[in-house]
């Protein structure tokens, strides 16, 4: 059964099995999972890293370039999820306008990308609390952060928009105190004398390592910025979603600027890529040389170790709470396209897919318990999958895009009636999947430039595309489905 927006847009009813989702997200929900979604601990903790490896400006160009990539393939992600704006977007887009087997595989490829995140978010967080309570088992903790999760994921969406507008309001403001807090040290207002551009220039500065380095941060930052793509998943719940949906696809793009872009800028200024602290925040996890801990201590603000575990915190509960709403939604769209169990298409009388969140839920718990049993290669290889995967569903965005608006312009409809239109169409989608190719394709380019590759290190960074093909071509073989002829493709709203 095709998810129409009409079908999306009626109340809810108990135990339908393939009962509607309620619209309960306002603007401000959108905006903030729209943004939150991008500041993690890969800004908190990785970013004095990619300063490290490459230097300032090196570090500057390849969160630059990414911030392009992004800001292309949210155009392409806005044109149709305003459109169409479905629960289920990745599948349903892949589904509609490029094949069958194609939306299938990227529908279950989305979802085990975040369900097996849960899990790594599971173990993080149980690290930020050995901080205060060293002396408590690690699956204590977890086990509590996934019943909170659950929670917020099992009652309304409302509930979650709530959770996710708090957890992503605390992520701003301390981006934003952290950038005001910077630049008044830069022009040496607090803080002691002012470095100057003196770290730009020290050494091999302000660019390092040439251009390895900068491709090398160029990864980084794209699997810093994953989770960007969460408003079109949103936005089959979203009141309003021809108006809410544009604003937060534009807000992202200059969000993403100011608080990634800036962050580098401030760090570069403060702290010399030489500093072997800003290696061992990202490498150990250890939040008192953490690039924002050091510039906070710095300025004087007291037991700024403290307040940046309780952000990180709030960080990893907000990926986790998100990555678990998008999974058991996609789900429940696989459900009601006949491609998952039909048990999933279940909702509760708020509009709440349960079935598919205990689902998704009992996987995460599963994929943590590997994380704990022997020396935990199993969990190391399905985190390596996963990432992966969030590299994949881009370039299912932009070709999606692409053959979208092939097909709405061969069926003679007005581009003056999209509510939405993607600038730089069609150089935006395919540049946008050129680059994400290139980041696929340098998952781990160093194991390739050894006189004797390491075969194992090669499988486990690229476990995540032969497992991608298997359910594109595996669904392809049995249903023997052809692709989608732009003439016939389903361009229907109601």
């Amino acid at each position: 059964m095709r998810e129409t927006q009409q079908d999306v847009e009626q109340p809810a009813e108990s135990g339908h099995a393939a009962g509607p989702l309620n619209r309960h997200l306002k603007a401000r929900h959108l905006n903030m999972i729209a943004i939150g979604g991008a500041i993690g601990t890969g800004l908190f903790l990785a970013s004095g890293a990619t300063i490290s490896d490459a230097g300032p400006g090196g570090a500057l160009l390849a969160y630059a370039a990414i911030g392009l990539m992004v800001f292309l393939l949210m155009q392409s992600l806005g044109e149709m999820s305003t459109y169409l704006p479905l629960s289920d977007s990745f599948q349903a887009y892949g589904k509609r306008f490029v094949s069958p087997s194609f939306g299938f595989a990227q529908g279950w490829n989305y979802w085990f990308n975040w369900a097996i995140t849960v899990a790594a978010e599971l173990v993080a967080a149980a690290l930020v609390m050995k901080y205060w309570f060293p002396d408590v088992q690690s699956w204590v903790w977890s086990a509590i952060f996934l019943t909170i999760l659950f929670a917020l994921n099992a009652f309304t969406v409302k509930a979650f928009g709530e959770g996710e507008f708090i957890f992503s309001a605390v992520k701003v403001i301390t981006v934003i105190v952290f950038l005001g807090v910077g630049l008044l040290m830069i022009l040496g207002i607090m803080g002691g004398d002012s470095p100057g551009f003196s770290n730009w220039t020290e050494g091999e500065a302000p660019f390092v390592g040439g251009v390895p380095a900068i491709l090398s941060i160029f990864m980084i930052a794209g699997f810093s910025f994953q989770g960007t793509e969460m408003v079109a998943v949103a936005s089959g719940e979203a009141e309003h979603p021809e108006r809410v949906i544009p604003k937060a696809i534009r807000a992202v793009f200059w969000r993403i600027l100011l608080f990634y872009i800036g962050a580098i800028a401030v760090i570069g200024f403060l702290i010399p890529y030489t500093d072997k602290r800003l290696l061992s925040s990202a490498e150990t996890g250890d939040i008192t040389v953490a690039p924002f801990t050091l510039v906070f201590e710095r300025a004087g603000i007291a037991g700024a170790a403290a307040v940046m575990n309780a952000v990180i915190l709030t960080a990893i509960l907000s990926a986790g709470s998100s990555g678990l709403y998008a999974s058991t939604r996609m789900l429940h769209g696989l459900a009601r396209n006949g491609q998952a169990p039909a048990i999933f298409t279940r909702l509760t009388k708020h509009g709440i897919p349960l079935p598919a969140l205990v689902a998704t839920t009992a996987i995460g718990a599963l994929c943590f318990i590997t994380s704990l049993a022997g020396d935990g290669v199993a969990y190391t290889w399905l985190v390596n999958a996963s990432g992966l995967a969030g590299f994949i569903t881009w370039c299912g965005i932009a070709w999606s895009h692409f053959k979208f608006r092939q097909a709405y312009v061969a069926q003679g409809k007005s581009l003056d009636d999209l509510p939405f239109r993607a600038r730089w169409f069609p150089l935006g989608p395919l540049v946008a999947l050129g680059m994400c190719v290139i980041v696929i394709a340098g998952q781990n380019y160093d194991a390739w430039l050894t006189d004797s590759p390491d075969i194992k290190a090669l499988l486990s960074s690229y476990i995540g595309l032969p497992l991608f093909l298997a359910l594109w071509w595996g669904h392809k073989l049995v249903t023997k489905q052809p692709k989608i002829d732009p003439l016939k493709a389903d361009l229907r709203r109601h």
